[in-house]
């Protein structure tokens, strides 16, 4: 193992159903008491990058404890497997690994039945991936798998194995080097941690706030039973958009991602992450691009548990450049939605909110 790659948990609780806003905060805290570099990613997740915390929490594995640091991570992520059953009644499954995406993955290895820690080595890293379907990898949808399938790459080992030409023809040259390299297990992203002093994220019903300075801002709703109309599952996302977007244009604020984590009643997840063309704060924009999302996984008869969505990559407003548009319709929208914040700002969220939300049923 070089000295440039992590030691990277992925966690998911194994929450109970309703509400779990202050249980998942404590299960952060949880994280944090082992290392400061915890990312959140509700509703029942984190990742933890815990390599400089094995110097010191390596000791106190007891003799032959492992030498090597993934060894090591796997050994501690047991010892917090069971504290936070002791604690909080809460047990969770950890995949341990070099980089998120291969911590994830080691972690939704097996489906929702298989809790505790599930390490993957380097070395392991190409058996691992080979006969996991494409779909697999974070970014590749329903019809990026078409086309890949297509081609006779279903998995994940064939993509990895295709030259790069062919994927460039299939994919275009981004998305082909992207996915070429998750396919060989690389994942050069980093796990996002709170800033110092900041607490971890509330998540009430209606989401989660953020700050000024996070790189990330989300919402959730759980739904009281399994969800299985879309069309309630989109009002819900509607919601969500809205709130997301209130919340970025009075912090000033512009994401230039949005990502989609739905949950399902056997407590396995699908995350689809899509860029905007430009940094927005738009609640149309969020909107729509939070549907196209949605109705991408052709979820039709699924239960679904909860939904979240996640404003990705957030800059200052004051550094996004905004094309400039000729359409009247689209600029008296944006007048509409400022006066809109304004009223909201002063008399409350009531105020102003567009049609449809769940909570205005």
């Amino acid at each position: 193992m070089s000295g440039r790659e992590g030691v990277v948990w992925y966690v998911r609780f194994d929450l109970p159903d309703g509400p779990a806003a202050a249980r998942y905060r404590e299960l952060l805290a949880l994280l944090a008491d082992v290392t400061p570099v915890v990312q959140a990613l509700p509703p029942d997740a984190a990742l933890a990058d815990v390599r400089g915390a094995l110097r010191y929490f390596g000791r106190g594995l007891g003799r032959g404890a492992p030498e090597e640091p993934l060894g090591a991570a796997a050994e501690l992520a047991r010892l917090v497997r069971l504290r936070a059953q002791a604690r909080y009644g809460v047990w969770c499954t950890v995949g341990v690994a070099v980089n998120p995406q291969l911590a994830r993955m080691a972690a939704d290895a097996g489906g929702a039945e298989a809790a505790g820690v599930r390490l993957v080595r380097p070395e392991e890293t190409a058996a691992f991936l080979a006969e996991r379907p494409v779909t697999a990898l974070h970014g590749v949808g329903p019809a990026t798998a078409r086309a890949l399938r297509s081609y006779g790459l279903g998995t994940v080992g064939r993509l990895a194995a295709a030259p790069p030409a062919t994927l460039q023809r299939i994919l275009g040259a981004a998305s082909a080097h992207r996915l070429r390299e998750r396919a060989r297990g690389v994942d050069p992203t980093p796990v996002a941690a709170l800033p110092p002093g900041a607490e971890a994220p509330e998540i009430p019903g209606a989401g989660v706030p953020g700050s000024s300075s996070a790189r990330s801002v989300g919402c959730e709703h759980r739904f009281e039973r399994y969800e299985l109309d879309a069309g309630t599952r989109r009002r819900a996302l509607l919601t969500l958009a809205d709130e997301l977007g209130f919340r970025m244009r009075g912090e000033r604020q512009v994401a230039r991602a949005l990502t989609l984590t739905v949950g399902y009643a056997d407590r396995t997840t699908t995350v689809r992450t899509r860029r905007f063309p430009e940094p927005t704060a738009h609640t149309p924009a969020l909107v729509r691009t939070a549907y196209a999302l949605h109705d991408a996984l052709g979820l039709q008869r699924a239960k679904v548990r909860s939904v979240v969505l996640r404003a990705e990559e957030l800059t200052g407003a004051e550094n996004a450049v905004r094309q400039l548009s000729f359409d009247p319709g689209a600029e008296k929208a944006r007048r509409a939605e400022a006066a809109a914040d304004l009223a909201r700002t002063r008399f409350g969220r009531a105020a102003a909110y567009p049609a449809g939300l769940l909570d205005a049923a």
